[in-house]
């Protein structure tokens, strides 16, 4: 695992939990909606966030560049980071707040960072691979100066 890219995916996902969080308050105290459908809405707001800035901060080097190669690759971080995000959260959430009476926002802090290994392991390897399908080699810190 490289350092430096696993630097960035926490940058990003760091982010990605303030815009979460910002949209499940909102939506749960400013809209009144129930806690489980804002937080899949605020979950997919945070993959959204997530997904333009690892394309163009975390994996800049991948070549993932032109409508198709975008598309598919928004469709892979779905499929893997979407999935794991809102099915992690919501069982994680159900069980933090139903059967541990944890207060929402913080259960929501602690899903998000149970899914948070995997879904690096997953973007590194298959949603943010190279043109040949494979993952390139990885990028080094810049020289200090």
């Amino acid at each position: 695992m490289n350092g430096w890219r696993c630097f960035r995916f926490s940058v990003v996902g760091a982010i990605g939990i303030a815009v979460q969080l910002a949209m499940l308050w909102l939506l749960t105290r400013a809209a009144g909606l129930d806690y489980l459908l804002a937080t899949g809405v605020a979950v997919e707001s945070a993959v959204l966030h997530n997904f333009i800035w690892h394309q163009r901060y975390t994996w800049p080097d991948r070549g993932i560049r032109g409508m198709r190669k975008v598309a598919a690759a928004l469709a892979r971080f779905h499929l893997s980071a979407g999935v794991i995000s809102v099915g992690g959260n919501l069982l994680c959430m159900r069980l933090l707040v139903e059967v541990g009476h944890v207060p929402i926002l913080p259960a929501n802090l602690a899903s998000i960072t149970a899914c948070w290994l995997l879904n690096f392991l997953v973007s590194d390897g298959w949603v943010f691979r190279g043109p040949s399908g494979a993952a390139v080699p990885q990028a080094r810190a810049p020289a200090a100066t």
